[in-house]
């Protein structure tokens, strides 16, 4: 890695720059890309982070996540430093920085380097100098049919229209993949962990639209008339586009478009909003999509609980951290709807549990233990569905104090699970409500307690979340994970994860839950429980049971029953 960092600065006099800024994103702006010029440069491997390369300082920004795991992998050559340390910081001052202008949204630039720096934007990206990126083939993009996502595409577009025409508006240039893919109802493989279709949209007034992406993976949509060939523009024809459109206004989405693509559209036009509607159309799921979640939440429900119950059962003396993990992709490959992980499993035994987003090795993980704290954070991508699904396990008898402290994580579970959405309908004040047990005693976790989810799309998905932050209304249909936890550095994670939908019970708007799977009865300290606490796990752990168990063995069976 240093040898990188070194073939970077020798580039520095060239360019006529003070030092590089390098992100984690593609020019997709996507979480999981395949492209990760950030790990290339500092040897990160978290889904968050950004680095700046100076002639005698390396900086790695990334967030509470990540402050274990950027230590371990990057602390050697760079400094961590908090992501909030970085909007408008004084740790470097009249800097010429260089970047990549595909790179870099306008509001990242304005909030982390103008104040003190100047920003030189490079039609090369250096890090692509130092090691030239394979481009890999992705397969052609792929439609689903209208009684898998509830709504069609030609409704969802008037929907935008109607926007683009409330807010006197010409043109929306779409960048997120996963808002293209939601609104032509369409699929990709351009993405490790998520169908994403690597591509943007242009939506005009008048109802026309532009795929662009490259010609080959737009194909079999002009074949099953998704879009006609006029419709399918390549990449690099998309400046041209552009500048050929009629109208005075355009909308962007301030969170993917590139001040290059920005600076293309403001050559002509006036940007008069910057806030693609298109994320919370998306959020908001139909009944079919619903539907659909929830049976894919029970046949990964099967998956997991039987995976619980062998890891419980095996003999720990060989079992690595990358043996369970791979073992739990077996039983969800049992399953002819499940596809691929919708992440990369978390799977941390003992201190490694404490790394947020740890990542298990083979050659170096961890032997289990039997006195170990087990974390296990997984998910799966299925026709049709995404999962998400965290699972602290122990395999004896736990100290009080790591009870204490998981229940006061349970407490805080079972607080946002029964959440009234009409008293609490930010993700900001349910957060509160999630960590009030842990700051009892003086305990909190540096993470947000949930993200949205996406429909057989990115298992993190805005705008809503629950987080200190976020004020989105929570609304029906949205799906959301309810996560807090808690991480003793050396010694044990803690994280009990389930996703949940919004739904409306008469007059009350309230989260039910999808996942489905058991909740380690032997770390919770019931004394500490509520009779309405207990009440919740009794009543989670019978429906768990009701739905999972013609698909267990009778043993399997057996032992779920115990939790009730």
């Amino acid at each position: 890695m240093n040898k990188k960092v070194n073939e970077l600065r020798k580039k520095f006099k060239k360019y006529n720059i003070d030092g590089y800024v390098v992100p984690k994103n593609d020019d997709y702006f996507t979480e999981y890309s395949k492209i990760n010029r950030l790990k290339i440069i500092s040897n990160f491997s978290g889904s968050a982070g950004l680095a700046i390369i100076l002639k005698n300082k390396n900086y790695l920004f990334t967030d509470g996540r990540y402050t274990i795991q950027s230590e371990i992998e990057s602390g050697k050559y760079f400094k961590i430093v908090s992501y909030e340390k970085i909007i408008n910081c004084n740790l470097f001052k009249n800097l010429r920085l260089g970047l990549d202008p595909k790179l870099f949204t306008h509001q990242q630039i304005k909030n982390y380097f103008l104040k003190n720096n100047q920003i030189k934007f490079l039609s090369n990206n250096l890090i692509d100098e130092i090691k030239n990126q394979k481009v890999v083939k992705s397969a052609p993009f792929f439609s689903l049919k209208d009684e898998i996502v509830g709504e069609n595409s030609k409704s969802k577009i008037n929907k935008i229209v109607n926007y683009l025409k409330k807010n006197k508006a010409d043109n929306l240039f779409v960048t997120a993949p996963e808002n293209v893919a939601w609104i032509l109802n369409i699929r990709g493989g351009d993405g490790p962990n998520s169908p994403v279709p690597n591509s943007r949209l242009i939506i005009t007034k008048s109802k026309k639209i532009f795929l662009i992406t490259e010609p080959y993976k737009g194909k079999r949509l002009i074949k099953e008339k998704i879009i006609n060939k006029n419709q399918l523009i390549s990449t690099n024809d998309l400046p041209e586009k552009i500048l050929a459109l009629s109208g005075k206004n355009f909308i962007i989405d301030n969170k993917s478009c590139s001040v290059f693509y920005e600076n293309i559209i403001k050559s002509k036009f006036k940007i008069i909003k910057r806030e693609d509607p298109t994320y919370l159309l998306k959020a908001i799921k139909n009944n079919t999509e619903i539907d659909n979640m929830i049976n894919s939440h029970v046949i990964d429900g099967v998956a997991l609980t039987k995976f619980i119950y062998w890891i419980k059962k095996v003999n720990k003396k060989k079992i690595t951290e990358v043996d369970a993990q791979i073992k739990l992709e077996k039983f969800r490959k049992k399953s002819n709807k499940y596809l691929y992980p919708s992440f990369e499993t978390i799977a941390g035994a003992g201190g490694n549990g404490a790394i947020v987003h740890y990542r298990a090795k083979k050659g170096s993980c961890r032997t289990i233990r039997k006195n170990d704290i087990f974390l296990c954070d997984s998910g799966g991508q299925y026709k049709y569905g995404t999962t998400d699904v965290t699972r602290t396990i122990c395999f004896t008898k736990p100290k009080p104090s790591i009870k204490n402290i998981f229940t006061k994580v349970l407490k805080g579970h079972i607080a946002v699970a029964n959440t009234d959405l009409k008293l609490h309908n930010t993700g900001q004040k349910i957060d509160e409500r999630a960590r009030k047990y842990l700051k009892e005693s003086k305990l909190d976790y540096a993470h947000g307690t949930g993200h949205g989810v996406g429909f057989f799309l990115n298992v993190h998905e805005g705008p809503q979340s629950i987080s200190k932050l976020n004020k989105v209304k929570i609304q029906e249909g949205m799906i959301l994970s309810n996560e807090p936890g808690y991480y003793k550095k050396g010694s044990y994670g803690i994280r009990i994860e389930n996703l949940v939908f919004v739904k409306k019970v008469k007059k009350k708007i309230c989260f039910e839950n999808l996942t489905l799977a058991p909740i380690e009865k032997d770390l919770i300290n019931f004394n500490l429980l509520t009779k309405l606490e207990k009440n919740y796990l009794f009543k989670y752990h019978l429906d768990v049971y009701s739905k999972l168990s013609k698909y267990l063995s009778p043993n399997e069976r057996k032992w779920l029953a115990s939790y009730i």
